[in-house]
């Protein structure tokens, strides 16, 4: 149904013989115009679409958090399919479970789609079973059945970490999925990686591989119905940004980052079909910061919000607002180490901010006494980092906002800006 309107539209204005229907159309769009409104599916509208995946691993506390906010949802996609080297699909998530029947119907009643995610990561299977004709058409009529089946309203595909010599199977891939799910009127989102203009990741000539990306972008922004960018994880991507941090700089998506991605990709795929992803979770890190005033990074986990609340309190800090327009903390984990925490603050600029104390007093510290220093820092998305992307979204005129993820444990304070 969701794909069908405009296919009924485009056959009516091609029926050119067909006088007496070709009229009735011409007069009815007459009088729309002429009462001053007129509807076109258009995502480049003031009003965005908004959805969001709920992952396997949090799958009840995700499908009861997404029904509560239903409403304001136009798809919501379970997370909850990958794929075996077969090329085979496994369901983790158990979609026949009661959480996800409730999650289903309340979308139903609310005119959501319900578009499942199938999620696959190794590299070398995909570009196996894409690259053979055979395993791909295997491949496409396993999700063809797998929606049918169970009477999805799509697919979205999320298949990571190809490799560049993949980027041409994955292509035909996508466009004959979409025409045996175009013929039952079915949904196709794909989620695929950021892509920024290549002169930012380099600060020197990038090399000729830059060049060989996984992804085809027109032909993906031709075969999909919504493409969903994951426009997060941005961490050391941009050297640019890199270069004129004052501080340690790792973020989820700085929103001059994600700004120049929609840019970039927006030139090979409609705006009307581009989706911004923002996460709602953040990383927790050990800095190291050189007499030299080098950042080194050394990724150690992944965490929701309410965990700096826990830290704050615990280590007597207070987080703040980067430059990314995410939210900081950095401490000392261990509360014995020299310099001790009260003494790299001490040593911070004034007006550093709050989140940043440690970070910077321990910059110049370093500079002054020709030591290392390694401090602890945790850095993540939160409401106000929705507020800003939801506002590029809108000033960009694409077509609406992903959410990684809602499983009950994100900032709260979200919602109030998806709207």
């Amino acid at each position: 149904m969701y794909r069908g309107f405009v296919r009924h539209i485009g056959i009516l204005s091609h029926a050119t013989s067909c006088t007496f229907f070709m009229n009735i159309f011409i007069r009815a769009i007459s009088l729309i115009l002429v009462a001053g409104f007129i509807f076109v599916p258009n995502a480049s509208a003031a009003t965005l679409e908004y959805s969001g995946w709920i992952p396997y691993w949090k799958a009840k506390a995700g499908a009861d958090d997404a029904r509560k906010h239903i409403k304001v949802l136009a798809e919501v996609n379970p997370f909850t399919y990958t794929v075996k080297s077969n090329g085979t699909i496994n369901d983790a998530g158990n979609m026949s479970a009661s959480h996800w029947k409730k999650l289903r119907s309340s979308a139903a009643s609310n005119d959501v789609r319900y578009v499942p995610t199938i999620m696959w990561s190794d590299g070398a299977a995909i570009d196996r079973v894409l690259r053979d004709a055979e395993l791909r058409k295997a491949h496409i009529e396993a999700i063809v059945e797998l929606v049918d089946e169970h009477d999805y309203d799509g697919i979205d595909i999320d298949y990571e970490g190809k490799k560049a010599e993949t980027k041409e199977y994955f292509s035909l891939f996508l466009a004959e999925l979409n025409n045996a799910l175009e013929e039952d009127d079915k949904w196709l989102s794909c989620t695929i990686e950021a892509r920024m203009p290549v002169a930012d990741r380099f600060t020197s000539t990038p090399p000729a591989t830059a060049y060989q990306f996984a992804n085809d972008l027109p032909s993906i922004g031709k075969a999909c119905d919504t493409v969903r960018v994951m426009t997060y994880d941005q961490q050391t991507a941009d050297q640019k940004l890199n270069a004129t941090a004052i501080g340690p700089y790792f973020p989820n998506a700085d929103t001059r980052w994600v700004r120049k991605v929609i840019n970039q990709m927006s030139k090979d795929i409609s705006k009307d079909k581009l989706v911004i992803g923002v996460a709602t979770y953040g990383r927790e890190l050990d800095v190291t910061v050189s007499p030299t005033g080098k950042f080194s990074y050394k990724n150690l986990w992944s965490f929701n919000p309410g965990y700096g609340s826990q830290i704050e309190k615990k280590f007597k800090v207070k987080k703040s607002r980067n430059e990314a327009g995410e939210q900081s903390i950095t401490y000392i984990e261990n509360k014995r180490s020299k310099p001790s925490q009260k003494t790299l603050v001490s040593y911070a600029p004034a007006g550093t901010p709050s989140g940043m104390q440690v970070a910077l007093g321990a910059k110049e510290y370093a500079r002054q006494t020709g030591e290392s220093v390694t401090f602890r820092m945790l850095w993540w998305s939160d409401a106000g980092a929705m507020k800003e992307k939801v506002a590029l979204a809108k000033e960009l005129g694409v077509r609406g906002v992903a959410v990684f993820k809602f499983d009950g444990s994100e900032d709260k304070g979200i919602w109030t800006h998806l709207k």
